[in-house]
């Protein structure tokens, strides 16, 4: 285990596995619950989850306003408004094709605020690698949009709630990393994170949607999925990752969700695969890795994360 939580290689591809198998686990639970309450739920085991093994480890502890603040915006942002704006655009009626093509903006808008914000400039290569991994996912999902199929308009721009959460939690977990102030073990940044999401999923959940939940066994199977895999085990990945390397070369993953996603819903549901999502997912592989091979800009500017 020591080997898995050291190698970024193996950190990478836990990420791009555990993150995109979130989506065919919310395809099974959506059904039973709406989307803010799958989600209080789920944040609301996951804290439940990480108190009690923190207590039984002596760890559940106070670590100051300052690192518990941090960590609640993070996981606000990272686990509650991300996850929310994409479920309810597909909600809307939203295309999932479209949702994956703005939601894959987010690389972008990382490499474009990156050095702002924790000093760390984006390279000409990189930035190649951005473009060519964008490509690639337009290859993918575009084959598969019905431009005739129209949601509301509302329903379009909610995508880019998730795009501008995820990429402002990457940013704001990594400037802390460059400044030296991240302290908190990941259970404990987890705990907090969570702890944060259902509090403010709890409002939604409870107003807007009174916790109809239908306890189904495929709802609690999905939930298990949802919290152990996906909550534990891609955002700590992605954590991990954030604290090792860059966050463009972080973002860059996101480009193989898309042409990944498809190929899982073709193993879990049977869902036709096309000639487009083999090579969208080539493309964005080539991306992804010259963005990974990549060295950065030299003379790192640290005005932006004075």
């Amino acid at each position: 285990m020591p080997s898995l939580l050291t190698s970024i290689p193996a950190l990478a591809l836990a990420f791009v596995f555990l993150w995109n198998s979130g989506f065919i686990g919310a395809e099974y639970g959506l059904p039973d619950a709406g989307t803010f309450t799958l989600l209080f739920w789920r944040y609301t085991a996951l804290a439940l989850a990480l108190a009690l093994f923190l207590a039984w480890r002596r760890r559940l502890e106070w670590p100051g306003a300052g690192a518990a603040g941090h960590a609640a915006l993070v996981g606000v942002l990272a686990h509650g408004v991300w996850l929310a704006c994409v479920l309810l655009s597909l909600e809307q009626g939203v295309p999932a094709g479209i949702v994956a093509l703005v939601v894959a903006l987010q690389p972008l808008a990382t490499g474009a605020f990156s050095g702002r914000m924790t000093g760390e400039t984006t390279s000409a290569r990189q930035w190649a690698g951005l473009i060519l991994g964008f490509c690639g996912v337009a290859v993918a999902v575009g084959a598969r949009i019905d431009w005739n199929d129209s949601g509301s308009v509302f329903g379009y721009l909610i995508p880019l709630g998730s795009v501008a959460a995820i990429t402002l939690a990457s940013l704001l977990q990594r400037r802390r990393e460059v400044l030296g102030k991240m302290v908190m073990p990941l259970d404990l940044t987890l705990f907090y994170q969570s702890l944060a999401t259902a509090l403010v999923l709890a409002i939604p959940a409870t107003m807007v949607e009174q916790l109809a939940t239908d306890w189904t066994p495929r709802f609690l199977a999905t939930m298990a999925w949802l919290i152990f895999a996906v909550s534990l085990g891609a955002y700590g990945a992605m954590w991990l990752l954030l604290a090792r390397v860059d966050a463009v070369r972080v973002a860059s993953l996101f480009y193989l969700g898309p042409p990944v996603t498809m190929l899982m819903a073709w193993i879990a549901f049977g869902d036709r695969l096309l000639d487009t999502d083999i090579i969208g997912l080539v493309i964005a592989a080539a991306g992804v890795l010259l963005v990974q091979n990549s060295r950065q800009d030299a003379g790192r500017s640290n005005a932006g994360v004075d």
